[in-house]
Order: structure tokens, then sequence, then C-alpha cells
């Protein structure tokens, strides 16, 4: 999305004000949702309407082995599921009413894993992990349904992992967009080491929120925990998007007040004072520099 700035003249008793006018314009964000290991779309469909009324483009999909194809459960490995991710995330990315440059990724689990997979593969401005899992990098081609039945899956979640030593954390480590992390407080599949490990990693994130859900179990079985989610991932991604299109309008803002003040002089801009001169500018016209 773009803000475009631009100045208009009110017709009034005879009289013309001077107006300026702020408008939205370019395509929507995207949000797209990657559910977890023996779940399906439909877990991420109140997610997803909430992130539509902040108007964003939301796409949920089921993964391989899952759902209508949950007879290839099976033989579906890792890299067949990324490539189900990459696959999603380009088609959102196609679609003429999505801003390729605002694109969030929501996983859950398995899912969440995934998404952090895909930040090295593709521009993701936006990136919301809860209860991600953890793998060992090896037997990656190896059906997925037989990592889980690794002994010592257990005890690696439970390790301190730095960036270099999982394929995941080390994508992690040079992601340059806000992160949120959310931990379910009493889970025992993806327990707290794992987050850490998370968030150790990102160690280039623009920002990193967390967010640990007390009581908790891995499924958020219990309603409250589940709605204690939703309140959650829809408050920063409201607090990313809406931030985002502020920090656009203020950059058009202070470009207007620069052009005006080199054309005027000092002066100009100050209260009270008056532009005669119309004035137009897109975001491409002014650099936005977001902090660290």
């Amino acid at each position: 999305m773009d803000i475009e700035l631009g100045t208009l003249r009110i017709d009034v008793d005879e009289v013309e004000l001077a107006g300026t006018v702020l408008t939205p314009t370019g395509g929507m964000p995207g949000v797209l949702f990657v559910h977890g290991w023996g779940g399906n779309q439909q877990h991420n469909l109140v997610r997803a309407r909430e992130a539509a009324g902040l108007g964003c483009v939301c796409l949920t999909f089921d993964l391989r082995g899952h759902a209508d194809q949950a007879w290839m459960r099976q033989s579906v490995t890792r890299e067949q599921n990324l490539q189900d991710l990459l696959a999603a995330y380009d088609r959102l990315a196609s679609m003429p009413q999505v801003d390729r440059k605002a694109i969030a990724v929501v996983g859950l689990s398995y899912g969440g894993y995934l998404a952090a997979l895909l930040t090295r593969m593709r521009p993701v401005q936006w990136l919301a992990l809860r209860s991600p899992a953890l793998y060992r990098d090896a037997a990656w081609d190896t059906p997925k349904v037989q990592l889980n039945r690794d002994p010592g899956l257990s005890d690696y979640r439970r390790s301190v992992l730095h960036a270099a030593e999982n394929v995941a954390l080390s994508a992690c480590s040079v992601f340059e967009g806000d992160v949120l992390l959310v931990e379910a407080g009493d889970d025992v599949i993806v327990p707290a080491p794992v987050l850490a490990n998370y968030a150790a990693a990102f160690t280039r994130a623009r920002s990193l929120s967390t967010y640990r859900i007390e009581g908790a179990d891995h499924a958020l079985s219990e309603r409250e925990h589940q709605q204690d989610y939703t309140r959650c991932l829809t408050a920063w991604l409201t607090d990313k998007i809406v931030g985002r299109r502020v920090a656009l309008a203020a950059a058009l803002v202070q470009a207007r007040k620069d052009e005006l003040k080199r054309l005027r002089g000092p002066g100009i801009t100050r209260p009270g004072e008056g532009a005669k001169e119309p004035f137009h500018a897109r975001t491409g016209d002014a650099v936005v520099a977001e902090g660290k």
C-alpha cells in the first residue's frame, strides 16, 4: 500500500479554500496462514476474519498430507510441504490487490517452522509464530510423520541451540522484519526452550514481541486461550499494519513541508502560514526509515 498526497480547492461563497488530501493507494497487505501438523486451514479462519477486518487479503490453505489429501500423511516430507507454502505465498503475492511489500506470514507449530524457512526464500514483512516447532536438519527427505517418532526429539527441543545449528534458526538470524512469538505456557510438545532458541535467533529483526498464554497447552484446547491468542495476534497485526500506513503518510507530509520550505522559505510551514503552490507526491518520492 502507498499513500498519495495532493492539494485541492474547495469552492464556497465565491471563495476558494485550500485543502490537502492524503489517500491510500496501491495494494492491500496480505496475510498468509500456515496450520500445524495434523491441522487444517479451518483452524485459521477466525484469525483470518479478524485480519480481513483490518483491510488485509488473507489466504489459508491445506498442506499436503492434510484434509482432503490426508492419504498422503505417511509419505509427505518437509521439502514437499515447504514447496506447498512457497506455492501458496506466490499465489497470494500474485493477486493484483495485494501489496507485495506488505505480506505477513502467520505459522503454528510445524507451520511456524515452515514459515521461518520461507523467510529465506520470499520477502516477508511481518512474521508471527505460535509455538513454532523445531526438528533436526538431518533426514530432510524422510517422511515428516517419522520425525515425531524420533526418541531424541524431546531432548533436542529442550536443548540450547544456536542459529548455525538449525536451518530454521539460521533463517531467523537473517530476518529483518517484525516478529511476534507466542508461547503456550503449559506446552509439552513445543516447550519453552524452543521459544527461547527462536527468540535468541532473531538478532536482526526490526522488532521482536513475545507473548505467553498462561496455562495453555499446545493445541490451545480451552476456548479462553484461543480467544487470548486471537486478541494478541490481531493487536500485533493492527499495530504493524497501521504503523506502516502512518509512517508512509508521515513521510509524505514531511516531504511536502520540505518542498514548501525550499520554494517559499522556512516560515511557510509555521502555524498560521498558508501555501498556494499545488504539490503532488507519492511515497516513492520519499524514504521511509524504520528504526530497529
